[in-house]
């Protein structure tokens, strides 16, 4: 059996060996794995901006990206001294030991494992009794195409700007598009979930034609979901800066408002988005600064229950939760 052969990276205080630096990982351009790290290493500052001190999932793509892969919460037994990780919960409260995005050591000793991009967790590792991130994912239903997407995030943009809450947008490295705000560490899990459930119905009373917050496939047509639950406690999201495991290497690209019109996710790619951080910086730069409050967001939520609306549904991997509506799909539920 031949030897592997293997690449050393200096970064943070730590070599890191890289093993089969040139196996393919994107084979539209033929992009290696070693080019999946230098890509990382070009946009360490923004990237730890976003997701340092978070609790990561790993998704594993030992053969590249159009690979077998499998989820990976638990940090192998047989890792570093150094490397820094967290316990983190399930619903059903199975817990893990997870890497935490302490520095970029800890994003490359993962990439050399086969890690492609990051799904994070929506809290510090240091305090994870507080969601300090409002996640909207706009995801596009069968049929909607992406021009529908954009003018979806600019109602949203429209609503958070008139309830004063400061947002960033991202690609998803697909089809849809993230807006993110940054959170004062005041609210859990849930109070953040609620949020985003306020803010998926009070888009679909305004723009009824475009947007939906409805769970069931079945009731959403051909518009954009506002995917609430991206927001419920233990839920991860595919983080920023993060490539997606897809044969042409599209990034999860940060970028702003103003970018909204012209923006073209299928072309920010690893070998593109470096040059866009060195000629632009950092889009979500001060994201940090200014955490936002969710007073508004909360109080649009309170007026909906009040009004008799019950909770919107939860996954069915969480218990049964006090307020919310029977787990029964509509046609289902007429049928019975």
């Amino acid at each position: 059996m031949a030897a592997k052969s293997v690449t050393e990276v200096e970064v943070d205080g730590h070599v890191l060996p890289i093993t089969n630096p040139d196996r393919t990982y994107f084979p539209t351009r033929g992009e290696t794995k070693m080019d999946l790290v230098d890509y990382y290493l070009a946009v360490d500052e923004p990237l730890m901006a976003a997701i340092g001190g978070r609790p990561l999932l790993l998704q594993r793509f030992p053969e590249g990206a159009t690979g077998k892969s499998w989820f990976q919460k638990r940090v192998p037994e047989s890792h570093p001294e150094w490397l820094q990780t967290t316990v983190v919960s399930t619903p059903n409260g199975t817990t893990s030991d997870a890497l935490v995005a302490r520095d970029l050591a800890h994003v490359l000793w993962a990439v050399n494992l086969g890690c492609i991009g990051f799904h994070v967790w929506p809290y510090l590792a240091d305090d994870p009794e507080h969601a300090d991130e409002l996640r909207i994912d706009l995801d596009p239903s069968p049929g909607v195409v992406f021009d529908q997407v954009r003018e979806a995030v600019g109602e949203l943009k429209a609503l958070l700007d008139e309830d004063g809450v400061t947002a960033y947008p991202k690609t998803t490295g697909n089809r849809g598009l993230h807006v993110y705000a940054r959170l004062e560490r005041r609210w859990t899990s849930y109070d953040v979930r609620a949020a985003a459930v306020a803010v998926g119905r009070e888009l679909e009373r305004r723009r009824p034609d475009l947007i939906t917050a409805q769970w069931w496939k079945e009731e959403r047509g051909t518009r954009v979901f506002v995917d609430f639950n991206q927001n419920a406690p233990h839920k991860t999201v595919f983080g920023a800066w993060s490539v997606r495991p897809r044969a042409g290497g599209q990034v999860s690209t940060p970028f702003s408002w103003d970018e909204l019109p012209s923006i073209t996710p299928d072309t920010l790619t690893l070998v593109v988005v470096p040059s866009r951080v060195e000629r632009d910086g950092d889009p979500w730069h001060g994201i940090a600064d200014h955490p936002q409050a969710l007073e508004p967001l909360l109080a649009r939520s309170k007026r909906d229950l009040d009004s008799g609306l019950m909770d919107a549904p939860w996954p069915p991997v969480y218990p049964k939760m006090p307020g919310e509506p029977p787990r029964v799909a509509p046609s289902r539920k007429k049928a019975e």
